[in-house]
């Protein structure tokens, strides 16, 4: 048997052995690799996991049992998980092996808060059931608001938000709990929610709505559900639900979108507080709040807009994004480039044209980023002075 990490394996061919004997010796290893790591976490300074993020994997072995266990009451398993691996080193990306109930059957560690953190009686654990469609979890975000140029008005409303998160309790029933995020893509609104979280020091959920339409009817109004339960769980935090309009189309659309008319009824029945969330604030993003159902947009209590930059936040974003760049610039004119770029977002200026003309200089082995090189890919966006159509915008 060789110890890799966490994992033992054995060295010698088991084909031929009855299924209880390998799952003896499973077992027998897994005793063993505990051992050696409450060893290890003696040895140690590692402090207490307060969450721990496991996703269903599966049995070492493939046979008759073809069905996963599911969680039925997440406070029965987060005991029944506790009795079994207290005092365990958690560290994302190892395995634990359930050897009561379900013996030999694999999570893994997606993530644990804090990192390298120890097991015990009042740690937290959260299954994600379906990696496919399942929600995202970002307990902390590097994001900074110094990292979003322009956005001012945006910056002022966040301020209640950044209050709320902080003292939740002053609010009360005045509570900024559901805030919806519009304006064109790649103007911020994702960035904004993350340097929300950072600066407040919480913990962000984020979820694409378009993750919420699963292939079976309730699945999506589950997820929801459990989204809530989760974020409960670490409040004070923020749950972000970029794309909004995937799910909250105006119901006349509906008819079109399976099980969406019930993703959307679990998603005004949380939103709407039946059951009290204190301090999870419910951030929506969408680039056409026009087409929002009218009885989702009404849950909104703020609105939040986000402006295409203009010519003076255009300069301060190609300023910025240069000073980064692998190779060298050389004379360019960044108030030219500004005013060339009329009409398009942050993210576009980055992507359509610092790093087309980046990844250009590089593909011709060029020691240098040129004036020229910008402006062909300016050229390639055919830019004109009208603003870009939100057609041509992608999220």
């Amino acid at each position: 048997m060789e110890n890799k990490g966490n994992l033992y394996y054995f060295s010698t061919p088991i084909v031929n052995c009855q299924i209880n004997g390998v799952g003896t010796m499973v077992r027998s290893a897994q005793k063993v690799a505990l051992k050696k790591n409450k060893e290890h976490v003696a040895e140690t300074d590692a402090s207490a996991a307060n969450v721990v993020i496991l996703k269903p994997i599966g049995y070492p072995l493939t046979g008759g049992l073809d069905e996963y266990p599911r969680v039925e009451d997440t406070g029965v398993f987060e005991c029944y998980a506790r009795q079994q691996w207290n005092g365990y080193l958690a560290r994302m990306g190892d395995y634990l092996f359930d050897h009561r109930m379900y013996p030999d059957f694999a999570y893994h560690i997606v993530d644990v808060e804090p990192a390298e953190s120890i097991i015990g009686q009042t740690t937290s654990f959260i299954v994600a059931d379906d990696a496919r469609h399942g929600p995202t979890f970002e307990f902390t975000s590097t994001i900074t608001f110094d990292d979003v140029i322009g956005q001012q008005m945006a910056r002022r409303k966040c301020k209640l938000i950044e209050r709320y998160l902080k003292e939740p309790e002053i609010f009360g029933q005045w509570a900024p709990t559901n805030v919806l995020f519009f304006g064109p893509a790649g103007t911020g609104k994702t960035m904004f929610a993350k340097a929300l979280a950072n600066k407040t020091s919480v913990p962000i959920l984020p979820m694409k709505a378009t993750e919420l339409i699963g292939e079976f009817v309730g699945e999506g109004a589950r997820q929801i559900h459990q989204l809530y339960e989760h974020a409960q769980e670490m409040a004070p935090c923020i749950i972000f639900i970029d794309e909004l309009d995937a799910i909250a189309l105006d119901r006349r659309f509906q008819e079109l979108r399976g099980d969406v008319s019930e993703i959307v009824n679990a998603l005004l029945t949380e939103m709407d507080g039946i059951v009290e969330h204190d301090g999870i604030c419910t951030i929506g993003a969408t680039n056409l709040p026009d087409t929002l159902d009218p009885a989702v947009r009404n849950r909104f209590e703020e609105e939040i807009e986000f402006t295409l930059p203009d010519e003076t936040e255009r300069a301060a974003i190609i300023v910025s994004n240069l000073q980064t760049f692998p190779l060298p610039v050389k004379d360019v004119d960044t108030g030219k480039l500004a005013r060339a770029t009329d009409g398009l977002s942050g993210r576009d200026i980055v992507e359509k044209v610092l790093k087309t003309a980046l990844h250009q200089a590089i593909m011709d082995e060029k020691d240098e980023v040129t004036e020229q090189y910008l402006n062909d890919s300016v050229a390639r966006m055919k830019i004109t002075n009208e603003p870009v159509s939100v057609s041509r915008m992608y999220i």
